[in-house]
């Protein structure tokens, strides 16, 4: 069941490396060369984020520093108290970037399994290859509204779930708690309670 929860994740990234369209198809090949790109760009990603949480700890240091010699001279206790609650919000703020980011070094080296890359295989080949009609039926449980009005993201998230439970055999409350999860991770709150609300009509479906 992880190494599912992974290769959803590793679909999701490389999905987005594709052009948002139906009525084309793509071969394992095809695909492969996607995943890697995918993976190269994670791992830039990866990179860029920590080379970004180091300076940002590098400068909530120093403020945490400069607030501490500012305070027995002609700054008030509560310009010092302010400068240390903007540092502390910094840091947290870091740290939860680092948390993120170092989840994906797993799924970086997890990604060489076979079973997850033939899984991933699966998964994009069957969206991919029928496009066309997972959006016409996810399209009819959206209540209003268009899925190509929603984020990629969270087109893309859908779409999974669907061709987890259409095309996988994936048990329907197993589908929709991994897009949650996916959601809680690639989307924002908004895009996250319009992906649970679809995804309870696409089960009356």
């Amino acid at each position: 069941m992880h190494n599912r929860s992974l290769s959803r994740e590793l679909s999701l990234i490389s999905l987005g490396l594709i052009k948002d369209k139906g009525g084309f198809k793509l071969n394992k090949f095809q695909i492969e060369e996607i995943v890697e790109s995918a993976l190269d760009s994670l791992i830039n990603h990866c990179r860029e984020e920590l080379d970004t949480c180091e300076i940002e700890l590098e400068n909530a240091s120093q403020k945490i520093l400069d607030s501490e010699l500012q305070e027995g001279v002609d700054s008030s206790y509560s310009n010092v108290r302010d400068e240390l609650k903007q540092s502390l919000i910094k840091i947290e703020t870091v740290m939860n970037t680092l948390s993120i980011t170092l989840d994906f070094p797993k799924l970086i080296v997890s990604s060489g399994q076979i079973d997850i890359r033939e899984d991933v295989n699966q998964r994009i080949c069957n969206l991919i290859n029928n496009l066309k009609s997972i959006d016409s039926d996810i399209d009819q449980a959206m209540d209003g509204w268009r899925l190509k009005r929603l984020p990629r993201i969270d087109r893309d998230i859908l779409r999974l779930a669907y061709v987890d439970i259409n095309f996988l055999n994936t048990p329907v409350a197993v589908a929709c708690d991994e897009a949650v999860n996916l959601a809680n991770k690639y989307s924002d709150l908004q895009g996250r309670k319009f992906i649970n609300g679809v995804l309870r009509r696409l089960q009356t479906i």
